[in-house]
């Protein structure tokens, strides 16, 4: 099948990946059919939400790029704002942090961790982070159980390994919203970094210089084109240059590639910022990273319950926190060489996950 894959990126509605109650209607299986084929291929597919929740988006990031626009042309060395990459750190960032050698400036928003309202001078943040969590936490949870859906798991195979709904008292979210700025031109100037298009290509496009998320899922709204990926064939593609009003961006990361032996691989993705310069506002995006909680373990057992091959590798369950701290070099990561093929079979056919064909060669 895999001469016969998607000619281009997956879209499919969220709401159609809405599971239900009773036998899968055609719609449902259809949708996950597209989106894990997509993943297969691209590891990623293009979301559609509703139009109310499509114009919060665009709200919370018409506020994003007001929010980094207002920021000084850097901020002054008493703040702490230089983001250390510290691995023992990965489920404690809140506020503002800068990346002067990416470009790039973040704000995150962890629930629990980040104040909702300013307090003692602190500024502003962002606008409708409250509200843009749980709507694309509820996206990405909806996402992981059409994988695994797709994977025959059991329902919600991946609950154990995720925050509470809602948070209880006193705990932190592992999952993080991040307000993102690429290439803002007074940060670059200041830091006498102002790329022009060659410059910029050869430092964000090095062979050796693509980013792979340690999420189970992540889900990107950009304002402007720009995410590139990896496919199943090594090729770079632009994700992003064809998005609608309504639609998002999802690829998987190194947690659900570690939860599921190798079957689902995580995306290897990159940023061009080569087309910015005029741009007073660099390129924004809303970034929600589904993450595993510290305290549990990735473990593989619901895919050998379900029949799955699980390598040596993997066998082994890992705590969250180890992983998470653990470099994972993109050659020692293992590949199963296909990915698996599909059939769109009648409402007559019967059951419809015994014919999914999940071949490893």
């Amino acid at each position: 099948m895999a001469g016969n894959g998607l000619p281009s990126l997956g879209r499919v509605k969220l709401s159609d990946l809405l599971a239900s109650e009773g036998i899968p209607s055609d719609s449902y299986k259809l949708s996950v059919s597209t989106l894990s084929q997509s993943i297969a291929q691209y590891s990623a597919a293009i979301i559609q939400f509703s139009s109310s929740d499509a114009s919060l988006l665009r709200s919370c990031l018409e506020s994003a790029r007001l929010y980094f626009y207002q920021k000084p042309s850097f901020p002054t060395a008493d703040m702490n704002i230089i983001h250390t990459s510290d691995s023992r750190e990965w489920c404690k960032t809140s506020g503002y942090y800068a990346d002067s050698q990416l470009w790039q400036e973040i704000y995150d928003f962890r629930p629990g961790l980040t104040p909702i309202e300013p307090s003692n001078g602190i500024e502003f943040p962002p606008a409708g982070l409250p509200d843009i969590f749980p709507l694309l936490g509820k996206a990405s949870r909806v996402i992981l159980d059409a994988v695994g859906f797709y994977l025959n798991l059991r329902s919600s195979p991946f609950n154990d390994i995720l925050d509470n709904v809602p948070l209880r008292n006193r705990e932190i979210s592992s999952s993080v919203l991040s307000v993102c700025c690429h290439a803002r031109p007074s940060f670059q100037h200041h830091n006498h970094l102002t790329p022009t298009t060659e410059d910029a290509q050869l430092v964000m496009f090095s062979d050796h210089d693509h980013q792979i998320d340690k999420s189970l899922i992540s889900l990107v709204k950009p304002d402007k084109p720009g995410l590139h990926i990896r496919d199943i064939n090594g090729r770079w593609i632009i994700l992003d240059n064809d998005l609608g009003p309504r639609d998002a961006i999802i690829y998987t990361g190194l947690a659900l590639y570690q939860a599921t032996a190798g079957y689902i691989n995580p995306a290897m993705h990159r940023t061009d910022i080569g087309n910015l310069q005029d741009n007073i506002y660099g390129r924004c995006s809303l970034a929600f990273k589904l993450m595993p909680k510290s305290m549990t373990s990735l473990s593989c057992s619901e895919m050998t319950a379900a029949g799955h091959g699980v390598e040596a590798q993997f066998q082994i369950p890992v705590t969250v926190d180890d992983f998470m701290q653990r470099s994972h070099p993109t050659d020692q990561l293992f590949t199963r060489g296909s990915f698996p093929s599909f059939s769109f079979p009648t409402a007559q056919e019967g059951h419809w996950i015994d014919e999914i064909l999940v071949q490893d060669h």
